[in-house]
């Protein structure tokens, strides 16, 4: 009701006085400009979904990008005032580039554009009327000011069915050089510990981001190419160094004070606490990567902090094994179990965990493995190619006589090594991983397609089909030239042959392309920073890591509005999906592996604790050989929340150690409040045998590790003070 009054009242308010309008702007728009828009096909009038919109200025560093919704809408936030280019793009339509697109302080303008298909013969055109100003949200809440806006990230799903504007929702990432569709951008760790925008360092001033700046910078530096994935994430590719002739030592330990750098990390933000009344389903694609967790390692035990962006607090809290039992006749297991937030006054934490079937070694399918390993200039390091060859050979030892393995090598040019082997012929596989060598750049296209040619020709029907690529995830030529990469790896998928990613090395890593590649390809992204990891991806869970038992496996969480008035899913940023998505069995989802656990986290804050359950949880999945979904659903009752932290069960806290860590690590505003010192406390109360497991004792010194080596300062603590936040919300501008 009150929308609809300020809708037919604004004509009024705008002859009265523009004052009050400006005071009630969009509170993303303070200090900056928005552009909004609608798409539509030229020839039917229909809204167009999936266009990437790409925002350029003088006066914007790097450039913005974001993707149309199925509404055919778009917005571009936080861009400061100037005069702007917007290109169009959307493939089977042509090209549109609008110039000269004034943007001024506070304001927000409409361009809606009209896209011209391939075989339409006609000029482009302009739809609607002149940029006007967008009144938007009249959120009210305590005085801060831009800055604090600019250091908070949110994600959401992005679409109809989507989380509705909350109060977090306000809370805007800074443009980037490249964003994802809810606007958050990538950003790369720079030697001063600052961020690329653009490819150039915004802490070098040899590299800044005016035009001679850009004509002096290294080729590698400066973007390479725009692509957009299947999942219509649009994303900004660059061209790695050349390697040298004789290859830089590696980086085992930071330069003083300083972070890695050339490691390439994308941001997903953090996301918002959501209201129930606006929206009371929470849905997202499940995820059971650990390389962001083994990475933060490699990070820690080099005397470094990890980049923000390269935390994700999911794959923290899969690493660990919280035991869950098989259920006796169901492919999913379902463990719930909650208790008071130690961080967050008056929620709780709700842990979720599903785990699929566990499938022996004696009923695992045979399989073929074909390996494409980098040999390139830059794997030339005993921590890269020596390691894989290591881990390989561990590999090697767990396969049977069902087995079979290839081994593809990438340098300038892909080239066999071994042909489809059995597996009880160890000595001509060893051989073949002893004879790999460094060679050559790096085109990682051409290894990947002689691997997939080397796949199909041996697939084994029935069996598992598995590219397994080693890298370093630079790829200075090839797989950015080729058209059509991204969907030939999901049209491989699709027919069988999976591709997992397994990165190795520090500095010089693109943690981007290898996340992106597994996700597409339908596999598992891992990072070995040790033979140890090795074992445990390659040996003890070599069912699991190979054995896909359900695919396209989808959560979700409908909270009782009568039980529940708020929460927050910790983690999984780049795996949400609208509640639509949910029911919709064309959207790909995550894979599960057999014995594979799935566990997530909420912050849930109630409204009555005597109601019977809080919410109902969903999980929707295909068999592996595809077909129609299937549904689990279960209730969720109250009586699963303990009264204190220390009486939920030991692998209950050991979650939300797991995943605390990480949000400490990954700067969460949500986290302040709980010290290094009380996570620690926390730890310590995990109890035996589970406290003395060595993977839970890993993580106790990696916490004090990290407490060792944080001195970032709370870059909120000076607007938002710990003492006196607000535990439903960040505050919004009055």
């Amino acid at each position: 009701m009150l929308k609809s009054l300020l809708r037919s009242t604004l004509p009024l308010l705008l002859m009265m006085s523009s004052e009050p309008v400006l005071a009630q702007l969009d509170a993303g728009t303070i200090g900056k400009g928005v552009i909004i828009g609608t798409v539509i096909d030229a020839s039917t009038n229909k809204p167009v979904q999936d266009v990437v919109v790409t925002a350029t200025s003088p006066s914007l560093q790097g450039e913005q990008t974001v993707v149309t919704d199925a509404q055919g809408n778009y917005r571009i936030p936080q861009l400061p005032p100037g005069t702007y280019t917007l290109r169009f793009e959307m493939e089977s339509f042509k090209p549109f580039t609008r110039p000269e697109v004034q943007l001024l302080l506070n304001r927000t303008i409409r361009v809606n554009v009209a896209m011209l298909p391939e075989n339409f013969s006609s000029t482009d055109s302009i739809v609607g009327a002149p940029p006007t100003i967008d009144v938007g949200s009249s959120n009210h809440g305590v005085n801060v000011d831009q800055e604090f806006i600019r250091r908070i990230a949110v994600a959401r799903p992005v679409g109809k069915g989507g989380a509705a504007r909350n109060f977090e929702s306000l809370a805007e990432g800074p443009p980037s050089n490249t964003s994802d569709s809810s606007g958050v951008g990538i950003g790369t760790s720079t030697p001063g510990g600052g961020y690329v925008v653009d490819g150039l360092s915004a802490d070098a001033p040899a590299y800044g981001v005016n035009g001679s700046d850009r004509q002096r910078a290294p080729s590698w530096a400066l973007p390479y190419m725009h692509v957009v994935v299947p999942d219509g994430t649009p994303q900004t590719v660059y061209r790695a160094p050349t390697p040298s002739a004789v290859p830089a030592p590696e980086r085992t330990v930071a330069p003083k004070g300083q972070r890695f750098f050339d490691m390439y990390f994308k941001g997903y933000g953090v996301n918002p606490t959501v209201d129930t009344e606006e929206e009371r389903f929470s849905t997202f694609s499940v995820d059971t990567d650990t390389a962001s967790y083994s990475l933060t390692r490699a990070y820690l035990e080099r005397g470094a902090l990890p980049d923000e962006q390269a935390v994700r607090v999911e794959e923290f809290v899969n690493t660990f094994d919280y035991g869950y039992a098989n259920a006796p006749d169901a492919p999913f297991s379902v463990n719930v179990e909650g208790f008071p937030s130690p961080a967050r006054k008056g929620y709780q934490v709700v842990h979720i965990g599903v785990k699929a079937r566990d499938v022996s070694r004696a009923q695992r399918k045979p399989g073929h493995l074909v390996f494409v390993i980098d040999v390139s200039g830059s794997m030339n390091m005993e921590n890269r190619l020596g390691l894989v060859k290591r881990s390989l050979r561990l590999l090697v030892d767990a396969l049977d006589e069902r087995d079979w393995v290839s081994i593809v090598v990438y340098g300038s040019e892909a080239r066999q090594v071994l042909p489809p082997t059995n597996a009880t012929q160890k000595a001509d596989i060893l051989g073949a991983i002893d004879s790999l060598h460094s060679e050559g750049s790096t085109n990682a296209q051409a290894g990947m397609e002689l691997g997939y040619a080397l796949a199909a020709s041996h697939l084994l029907k029935g069996g598992i089909n598995r590219i397994i690529l080693c890298s370093d995830g630079v790829a200075n030529n090839g797989i950015t030239e080729a058209d059509g990469i991204w969907a030939r790896v999901k049209e491989q998928a699709a027919a069988g042959i999976t591709l997992s990613t397994v990165g190795f090395g520090m500095g010089n890593y693109n943690d981007v392309l290898m996340e992106r590649l597994a996700q597409v390809g339908e596999g598992n992204y891992s990072y070995v920073d040790k033979l140890e990891e090795a074992r445990r991806i390659f040996v003890q869970n070599l069912t699991g890591t190979l054995q896909v038992v359900a695919k396209d496996v989808k959560l979700q969480v409908e909270f009782d509005r009568k039980t529940v008035s708020r929460y927050r899913l910790i983690g999984y940023e780049n795996r949400l999906l609208t509640k639509q998505q949910f029911n919709d069995d064309r959207v790909d989802a995550g894979e599960v592996g057999a014995g594979h656990a799935v566990t997530a986290l909420y912050e849930v804050k109630l409204l009555d604790p005597s109601q019977t359950n809080f919410g109902t949880l969903r999980i929707r999945y295909k068999a592996p050989e595809g077909g129609s979904s299937r549904l689990i659903e279960k209730a969720m009752p109250v009586t699963l929340l303990r009264p204190a932290y220390e009486k939920a069960a030991s692998p209950t806290r050991l979650s939300y150690v797991a995943a605390a860590f990480a949000e400490k690590l990954r700067g969460s505003y949500w986290a302040r409040p709980l010290t290094y010192d009380a996570l620690v406390s926390l730890w310590e109360e995990l109890g035996t045998p589970l406290k003395t497991r060595q993977d839970v004792v890993e993580l106790g010194e990696l916490i004090r590790l990290a407490k060792k080596l944080d001195r970032r300062e709370d870059r909120f603590e000076s607007i938002s003070p710990v003492r006196t936040m607000d535990a439903d919300r960040v505050p919004t501008i009055k």
